[in-house]
């Protein structure tokens, strides 16, 4: 498929392209998306602007909402799985399930919300997007309504 000459007004540009799954990979385990060597976290969910061994710029990145959504999706398909598993297979009271998945669905976030947002973090590097493709600006570009 041949790329459009341009998109919207802004010239289209020709770019080496980068390893997806590699990306989200390196982003998942909490390493820079480009090098793999980097930490990509300075705290539980804030990424480093700069990676100490490339130098790779992560201070743009836009994850947002999307980790959130992805890790509530998951947990929740899981944790609503193994519910109806268990009512069919023993009977517990309103207690005791409470005492079983509240606990299950909070670790089970808390342990996914870093490496989905470092995966997340891979994707947006690997695709050039929210500024990792090196124009200035491009973050800030806004379809007007």
């Amino acid at each position: 498929m041949a790329m459009p000459d341009s998109i919207e007004g802004h010239p289209a540009t020709k770019r080496e392209p980068r390893d997806i799954w590699g990306a989200i990979r390196r982003g998942w385990s909490g390493r820079c998306p480009h090098c793999g060597e980097g930490r990509l976290f300075r705290s539980f969910l804030k990424p480093v602007d700069h990676c100490d061994r490339c130098n790779e710029s992560l201070h743009h990145q836009r994850a947002d909402d999307l980790p959130p959504y992805l890790v509530i999706f998951v947990v929740g398909h899981i944790v609503v799985g193994a519910y109806l598993m268990a009512e069919r297979m023993v009977t517990l009271n309103s207690w005791q399930h409470l005492a079983i998945w509240t606990p299950m669905t909070i670790i089970m976030a808390v342990a996914m919300m870093q490496p989905t947002k470092g995966a997340v973090i891979g994707l947006q590097w690997a695709n050039y997007m929210h500024g990792f493709g090196g124009q200035e600006g491009e973050a800030e570009m806004v379809r007007p309504d």
